[in-house]
């Protein structure tokens, strides 16, 4: 591994066990097993270390989710594979817990997160598939992220707590992917046990139909 990912690694383990005020140049060189020439070489200030683990982090996000982001362009919605795609989050989110919570508590402090390439894609793409014929009425792209992601970055922290083998963790990731597939298909809520809930969401233009 080239020196510069052992240092965002390392880096990345160092964000997300203590967040961006417990990250130090000479703590990350120790931790990467480099001296502290080594790592000013790459990294001139602590905050373009931090700023470039969470660069790191999102392109490894993107890479599971999505693959080469120098290679696929912007991808039709029509032919987005959900489940498959689902399933490849819920993993990786899954194999890396840590990675994850660091990226999503960066998001969410960003004053721009759509600087984030990896926020960019999956927003991006709910919001393009939002316009289809294929989304029910009245999706909001961004909410409907922040609460997706949300969910798989931190389910895996609820399941490792409970132990368990790489099938069992695997188990979980499914778990978690089919929730939200089930939530984005069907909901959980019956409209007629729920009529001020019903009302409300008609007058915000978010029952397909109009119902």
């Amino acid at each position: 591994m080239a020196t510069r990912e052992v240092i965002l690694e390392a880096a990345g383990h160092l964000l997300a066990k203590d967040g961006p005020e417990g990250i130090s140049l000479s703590e990350v060189a120790h931790l990467a097993g480099v001296n502290r020439g080594t790592a000013y070489q790459h990294f001139e200030t602590r905050e373009n270390l931090i700023q470039a683990t969470v660069q790191w982090v999102s392109d490894r996000l993107f890479r599971a989710a999505f693959g080469d982001p120098e290679t696929i362009g912007e991808r039709r919605v029509e032919e987005v594979d959900t489940q498959d795609l689902t399933d490849r989050v819920a993993r990786y989110a899954m194999d890396n817990p840590e990675l994850c919570r660091v990226w999503l508590m960066q998001l969410l402090a960003s004053p721009d997160p759509s600087a984030d390439m990896f926020w960019r894609e999956y927003q991006g793409s709910l919001e393009r598939f939002a316009r289809t014929d294929m989304a029910v009425a009245g999706v909001d792209s961004q909410a409907l992220a922040v609460l997706t992601l949300s969910g798989l970055f931190l389910w895996p922290v609820w399941a490792r707590a409970r132990g368990g083998d790489a099938a069992a963790r695997a188990a979980e990731a499914r778990r978690i992917a089919d929730e939200c597939l089930r939530l984005s298909m069907y909901g959980s809520m019956r409209a007629e046990c729920f009529p001020a809930v019903a009302a409300r969401l008609r007058a915000a233009g978010k029952v397909p139909g109009g119902r």
